[in-house]
């Protein structure tokens, strides 16, 4: 006999406390953007010399995630598209989310979605990239026009590569006879012009604003302005926003955490048949939240991070099996190089993996507390500092990214 599903089709049919959820999402635009009309003015500014023909500075906008970079920027670039419609002016914007995988990660792929986007036809691989650069730079120059890219997260893609591309891409105009084109730079790190070429900086960051995280207050004022658009009159009780809120400010700030925690409160109250989300479900949302985050970040990471957490993850079971008490900097490394020849993969310096392990503690999925052992120098006592509940996911992650 089949599972009964009716009771459950029937709680979602009969409970929605949704009247249109897309407004919580990323992708949502929202006709006002609270709290950063001084932001968008000042990029306005910058970018208006575009309705008259002329090429804008190269804009750099960055803050941390969340803070309304990317939101503000679209609001101005949609605005400037309507003047531009009604001016009878040829202006186009290019957008390029350098986090997506397989997009950003080589100088060839970057340019090939590109022109893509431009309407041109290029393989995934197996030109020289020189051609692939004559190819784009033919596309661009065919007619007059004015071109504004937009790269987001636009460090992601400078950890992938390096920044030769970015420097290469600010000296186009210098090989362009119709066509002109800005860049605007979007980054969620805010020293990542500190750690770039100087040539690059002084070519990328004509103009650099900083978006600085929001408040409580300011959260709430956010929230409020899309709840009532969310979700259905009385659905959100008293007290909901201004926890939402809070437990967003804590985490920098961030307007997007903020909206996700409603949206899945939202979610998590309709599966249980609530008729209102009350502050519990806000709770339940955080700890649902910090789960899938964990597992983002360990997807996201490059592939030594991944040998390297492989190598402390099984070190941590043989620890719970009782086959090992603790173990150190050194059982990581031995274990590591183990992975890394049945990975066929470059073997790392004992000093970069030490490195690494900082970076994976910095990220809170370990606890590597450095001990001193006398004229031995200093090591690190490592832990797993992720729940237990989560290690196999954790695993079957590493297993499939590393072909294990």
């Amino acid at each position: 006999m089949g599972v009964e599903l009716d009771g459950i089709f029937n709680t979602a049919v009969n409970n929605n406390l949704f009247k249109d959820k897309g407004v919580l999402q990323v992708r949502y635009t929202p006709e006002s953007i609270p709290h950063r009309d001084e932001q968008i003015k000042s990029i306005a500014s910058i970018l208006a010399s575009v309705l008259r023909g002329d090429r804008p500075s190269n804009l750099f906008v960055y803050g941390k995630t969340g803070t309304g970079k990317t939101l503000s920027v679209q609001y101005v670039q949609n605005e400037i598209m309507k003047k531009a419609e009604e001016l009878k002016v040829s202006i186009s914007f290019e957008y390029l989310n350098c986090k997506l995988k397989k997009v950003a990660d080589t100088e060839y792929r970057v340019l090939a979605a590109l022109i893509r986007q431009l309407g041109g036809e290029i393989p995934s691989t197996g030109l020289p990239t020189d051609q692939v650069w004559s190819k784009f730079i033919e596309l661009i120059d065919n007619k007059k026009q004015l071109i504004v890219f937009v790269f987001d997260e636009v460090d992601q893609m400078i950890k992938k590569m390096d920044d030769n591309f970015l420097y290469s891409f600010t000296r186009l105009n210098q090989e362009l006879s119709k066509a002109q084109i800005s860049l605007i730079g979007i980054s969620n790190e805010v020293t990542f012009l500190e750690n770039i070429d100087p040539r690059v900086r002084s070519s990328l960051g004509e103009e650099e604003f900083i978006f600085h995280p929001y408040n409580a207050i300011q959260l709430q004022d956010i929230l409020k302005s899309r709840c009532s658009e969310a979700f259905k009159e009385g659905a959100v009780v008293d007290g909901v926003i201004a926890k939402c809120a809070a437990y967003a400010a804590r985490e920098h700030g961030d307007a997007r955490r903020a909206l996700d925690l409603l949206r899945i409160a939202g979610e998590l109250s309709e599966r249980d048949g609530k008729e209102k989300i009350n502050e519990e479900y806000i709770d339940l949302a955080n700890m649902k939240m910090e789960k899938d985050k964990i597992l983002d970040i360990i997807k996201g990471e490059p592939k030594q991070f991944k040998l390297v957490l492989y190598a402390i993850l099984e070190l941590t079971k043989q620890s719970k099996a009782g086959n090992l008490d603790k173990f150190y900097t050194g059982d990581v490394y031995n274990l590591y190089q183990d992975v890394c020849d049945r990975t066929k993969t470059d073997i790392l310096t004992q000093r970069r993996i030490s490195d690494i392990i900082a970076e994976v503690d910095m990220l809170g999925i370990v606890n590597a507390k450095v001990i001193s052992k006398g004229r031995h120098g200093r090591t690190r006592e490592i832990r797993l500092a992720i729940p237990s509940n989560l290690f196999d996911k954790v695993e079957v992650i590493l297993n499939e990214s590393l072909g294990i």
